[in-house]
């Protein structure tokens, strides 16, 4: 058996067809869904990208972050668990090749390749598609004034004008001639060169991972303008402001910013579609598993779910960013267009792989095989799943949705079946319930919150407007 692995990253769950979306154009996944199970119920095991990549690569938890340290070419401020794959976990590219299988990463996602990352261990080929965000990919300003003017405005806050950010995204594709030279055609295309060139692999893994529709969010106009087709002089916001968008953006504005992250939703499943058709195109695609994912999601302004953010961050931790999309392709047809709604993270996932291709780990992983309750249907995999941002958790069961400082900070408790959008808090009324599902982030960081946590207070990452848990304080 072949195995693909496909990550989207923030993708959006609700932006799919096949997740119920009914006015974004995503046929090809749609199509795919109807060839997959489609999981309902999949959260990463700690965020943001590299933590949730250490997950899906091992099968191993990130959270707690031990031995966490900031190394040199990383991210400025501390972002706990953001670090290369430790040297003792084996990763499945690794265990593959090892079993025989003929292993390539092909991915634009940058943060995997900066100084000290190590996330193409194990793999035969690794192509890095250059030029994501504030990759150091050129140095010359190639950009031009008025293109810069187009998505920089002064009158925004200082702290989320995002000007090296633009400036260096801009500069890196000042050479785009068509929608073939955007991040997700050359990471599709590369795939689908990569499976026209290795046709007579045996067994093969191929890792392909698209940093979109991560932002700048910026498709070609075309994409945009089927989902906003105005062209009033507004500001064409490409980025995220990472804050309560309240003041800061009009409506118009906020549809601009909705329109052009649905036009690169959009862009990413046209390619998408040429990589499938190509896999399909070559005989492979009966004998290959493939998995769709993503890493997690962006608050867009959609209402009352997005709590009037553009952001994501680890509280209030809404749908739109901790939902991933999960759908599988397995080539025996198990429940091809059906749905499992039994709880799944990253680390499951990887060990699914392991045994769907019959490899064994050396050790064992704390992902769990979904496999045997998704062919029966029967009771879920887990219980409950714990997400870590930092110092801040959530914890998911069927009935309840918490989320907090693992030391119990402003607390917000959901009932999930009867609260879709998270919006009566019911931590005042549940105190024992709170505690109850704080006490299960802390056992799955071995049993009492470390002390080195305490760093991390300070660094949300991803959020502009986050001032230190007070009591009675907020995070807004």
């Amino acid at each position: 058996m072949n195995v693909v692995l496909v990550v989207f990253d923030t993708l959006r769950k609700d932006h799919l067809g096949a997740y119920g979306n009914d006015w974004i154009h995503t046929p090809h996944l749609n199509a795919f869904a109807e060839e997959a199970v489609t999981f309902t119920n999949a959260y990463p095991e700690a965020l943001p990208t590299l933590p949730v990549r250490r997950a899906l690569y091992t099968g191993q938890r990130t959270f707690p972050y031990a031995g966490h340290r900031l190394l040199k070419g990383d991210m400025g401020t501390p972002v706990p668990g953001w670090g290369p794959i430790p040297e003792e976990q084996d990763t499945v590219s690794e265990l593959l090749s090892e079993s025989g299988y003929r292993t390539a990463l092909i991915s634009d996602v940058y943060h995997q390749f900066k100084p000290s990352k190590n996330f193409h261990r194990g793999f035969d080929e690794w192509n890095w598609i250059r030029g994501q965000e504030q990759d150091r990919f050129r140095s010359a300003h190639l950009q031009s004034v008025e293109t810069m003017s187009r998505h920089y405005f002064e009158d925004l806050p200082k702290d989320i004008r995002r000007a090296e950010l633009l400036e260096q995204h801009l500069t890196n594709t000042a050479g785009r001639r068509d929608e073939r030279d955007y991040f997700t055609a050359q990471v599709f295309g590369e795939a689908a060169r990569w499976i026209d060139q290795n046709y007579g692999a045996e067994n093969f893994f191929l890792v392909v991972e698209s940093f979109d529709p991560h932002e700048p969010w910026d498709p070609p106009d075309y994409y945009r303008r089927q989902y906003d087709p105005s062209e009033e002089e507004i500001r064409d916001l490409i980025h995220s402001i990472y804050s309560i968008y309240d003041g800061v953006l009009n409506d118009l504005e906020v549809k601009r910013v909705q329109a052009n992250y649905a036009g690169e939703v959009t862009l990413c499943d046209r390619w998408f579609g040429h990589f499938m058709e190509t896999l399909r195109g070559s005989g492979r695609l009966d004998e290959t598993l493939v998995v769709v994912t993503s890493d997690h999601g962006h608050n867009l302004g959609h209402e009352p779910g997005d709590k009037h953010r553009i952001s994501k961050q680890g509280h209030p931790l809404t749908h739109s960013v901790a939902d991933n999309v999960l759908m599988i392709r397995h080539p025996d047809r198990i429940r091809w267009g059906e749905r499992y709604a039994g709880l799944v993270t990253h680390t499951d996932v990887a060990a699914s792989i392991l045994a769907a291709a019959k490899v064994e780990a050396r050790d064992d992983i704390e992902g769990r095989d979904f496999w045997p309750a998704v062919k029966s249907n029967s009771g879920p995999v887990r219980d409950y799943v714990t997400i870590g941002w930092g110092s801040l958790v959530t914890v998911i069961n069927d009935e309840w949705w918490c989320n907090a400082s693992i030391w119990g900070d402003e607390p917000l408790l959901y009932r999930v079946q009867d609260d879709p959008n998270l919006e009566r808090n019911l931590a005042s009324d549940e105190p024992a319930i709170v505690k109850s599902m704080l006490d299960l982030a802390i056992q799955d960081a071995g049993g009492e919150i470390p002390k080195y946590f305490e760093e991390y207070r300070d660094h949300p990452s991803c959020q502009t407007n986050f001032t230190r848990f007070e009591a009675g304080g907020t995070l807004d």
